[in-house]
């Protein structure tokens, strides 16, 4: 077991495109997991982590089998498709409350119960540096949303800034967590692996650059 905490790196992708009913990868959403496997392949994990829906399971298995090694697939629910945080009105300012309760409106309390309950494990599973249940380089196939609330939750941001959900299908987020220094987000929504016609998929027009 390791007796401090070390240097880790968390790699983050977003699954890639799924065709409509979700239970598939589309064409494209099948080319965009095969680069981003070849980009990690140097990586040379034992496993890649992954939420329990198809799409985030159909990118994994495709990321894994880009590389010799041949990593196992490990499945956690914190790594799924949820809502992290539901804020409350005072929480987010008056100029921006209309968008988030209009996208937000619909998630029972139910779902962000279950949601919030996630996202707490989602920090404690997937933030900080390496130590006894996190190895100091992981790559998680997740969504937006987890994506976004750990990015949020590394920069210090008040909990419901994880929205707008803004990254991309197949993109690639690196956070570098270290025991002496704040949490850095190395890259975000990273397509370079990408190309230009496989980019900017999974967010609406006016996001795309």
């Amino acid at each position: 077991p390791m007796s401090r905490d070390t240097t880790r790196w968390l790699y983050l992708a977003r699954h890639a495109e799924p065709a409509e009913e979700g239970s598939q990868l589309t064409t494209n959403g099948t080319r965009q997991a095969e680069l981003l496997g070849r980009r990690l392949a140097h990586l040379h994990l034992d496993c890649i982590f992954h939420g329990p829906l198809p799409r985030a399971f159909e990118t994994a298995r495709i990321v894994a089998s880009q590389s010799d090694h041949k990593p196992s697939l490990v499945e956690l629910a914190a790594a799924g498709d949820y809502v992290p945080s539901l804020p409350a009105s005072h929480e987010v300012p008056i100029a921006w409350t209309e968008t988030v309760t209009s996208f937000l409106g619909g998630v029972s309390k139910e779902e962000a119960s279950a949601g919030a309950a996630l996202g707490a494990e989602a920090i404690d599973r997937f933030a900080g540096p390496a130590t006894e249940g996190r190895g100091p380089l992981e790559i998680v196939v997740t969504h937006a949303f987890t994506i976004g609330w750990l990015v949020a939750h590394a920069l210090g941001a008040p909990g419901w800034r994880w929205f707008p959900p803004s990254h991309c299908h197949a993109a690639l987020t690196v956070i570098r967590y270290t025991p002496d220094a704040p949490p850095s987000v190395l890259v975000a929504n990273d397509m370079t692996h990408l190309p230009a016609a496989l980019q900017w998929t999974g967010v609406p027009d006016f996001l795309r650059l």
